[in-house]
């Protein structure tokens, strides 16, 4: 069977975090987005995993309202490098817990906490639970492991041959990652970060893996890909969409060449610090100019969230209730978020004719990209009216995620 599924986001008792990132409002609007498997995030903090402990647990996952969830949460280590680590049970997660809170300052108080730990360590330890750990959002250049580190092994020393993902985060896609060498035996996990449960952020980027079941054992032999089971597709929006792919100011968001941030000594004109782009961070580890994709590297779909379309289709905010409204039409017409923007034939939905268009520019790749840079999001720019009906005459249908 084919599972979509989300594994990094964050609970309400992380810092900076959305009220409404709670279990109910999580199982609601994954089924919606049409993901099946969710992160729970945050499974060492104590009160939400006692919220946690209320729901049926089954083989490892935690179902409500027919949503899955399975125990994750992220850590940040003594060097600010940041883990995602995938946990096989409540008392493994309570392990984790009773092990790390001697370490920890914030694990009472913050889902993401900080310990007092480094990469080894917090590797061993998932490894002594049965967890499965790598970098999260490895290339982001404040807390990622490339930030600090020039290798897996120079975060996770002899642990690195237990380390089996690599999270890529919303600046870097497969091209990207594949052009590392040491990189192409792992598997990579494209997933959301969310700290809210706006359409726009859950699952925004997000894994299909081809597994028996939805259970914890089935979903680490998918990412260790044994017995058949494996990842066959990545989902996720243009690296170019990402707020640190390009070198850039973080207070006035000028975007730098690498040489130009060597001369100026990463210091911008007005004063700020230009912060070094996954681009260039990128191209300072690659092994090779071009990717060079494993064989068991699956396809990556460049997706851009539906309300976003919307927004910029009509020209209102992402979160207004105008989108909100066109959005809610479309998904009670066809289901779920990836059908409206892959699969369903939209042309007599009913909305506004110019989120039709907008969907069918992206589908066909008829956009330009505005990369984002110092902690600024990317902008998408659709293709002037003039434009229009050569794009409608020369688009190819965007592959179905059946064809995956």
């Amino acid at each position: 069977m084919l599972v979509n599924a989300d594994l990094h986001i964050h609970s309400k008792y992380s810092m900076a975090t959305s009220p409404k990132m709670d279990l109910s409002t999580l199982a609601t609007e994954s089924r919606k987005k049409g993901i099946q498997l969710v992160a729970t995030g945050d499974c060492l903090h104590p009160k939400w995993l006692a919220e946690i402990k209320n729901l049926k647990e089954e083989n490892g996952v935690f179902r409500l309202d027919g949503a899955y969830f399975v125990l994750t949460t992220e850590i940040e280590d003594i060097n600010q490098v940041h883990h995602l680590l995938i946990v096989p049970s409540i008392s493994k997660a309570e392990e984790l817990y009773e092990f790390m809170k001697p370490k920890s300052n914030s694990i009472d108080s913050d889902g993401r906490p900080n310990v007092r730990l480094n990469g080894v360590d917090i590797a061993q330890a998932a490894h002594d639970a049965g967890a499965l750990t790598g970098p999260a959002h490895a290339f982001t250049p404040w807390t990622a492991m490339y930030a600090y580190h020039n290798s897996l092994k120079g975060c996770y020393g002899d642990m690195a041959e237990h380390i089996y993902f690599i999270e890529l985060g919303l600046s870097a896609d497969t091209s990207y990652a594949d052009r590392i060498a040491e990189l192409h035996c792992l598997t990579f996990l494209t997933n959301s970060d969310a700290h809210s449960p706006y359409v726009n952020k859950l699952a925004r980027e997000f894994n299909r893996f081809e597994m028996e079941g939805i259970n914890f054992d089935e979903l680490k032999m998918a990412i260790i890909r044994e017995k058949g089971r494996k990842p066959v597709l990545n989902v996720g929006i243009p690296p170019e969409e990402g707020k640190y792919n390009e070198s850039a100011c973080i207070r006035c968001y000028k975007h730098y060449t690498l040489r130009e941030s060597i001369i100026k000594s990463w210091t911008c004109s007005c004063g700020g610090t230009i912060k070094k782009g996954v681009k260039d961070r990128v191209n300072e580890l690659a092994s090779s100019d071009k990717p060079k994709h494993p064989p068991h590297r699956p396809p990556y779909l460049h997706l851009i969230p539906l309300s976003e379309i919307i927004a910029m289709a009509v020209g209102i905010g992402v979160n207004t209730k105008g989108v909100q409204g066109i959005w809610n039409k479309l998904i009670e017409r066809y289901g779920t978020e990836v059908s409206v923007l892959v699969d369903a034939d939209i042309k007599n939905s009913g909305v506004d004719e110019r989120v039709i268009n907008a969907i069918i520019a992206l589908r066909c790749g008829k956009v330009k990209m505005h990369p984002g840079g110092g902690g600024q999001y990317g902008r998408i720019e659709l293709l002037d009216k003039a434009a229009d009906t050569e794009r409608r005459s020369n688009c190819e249908p965007q592959k179905s995620l059946f064809d995956f």
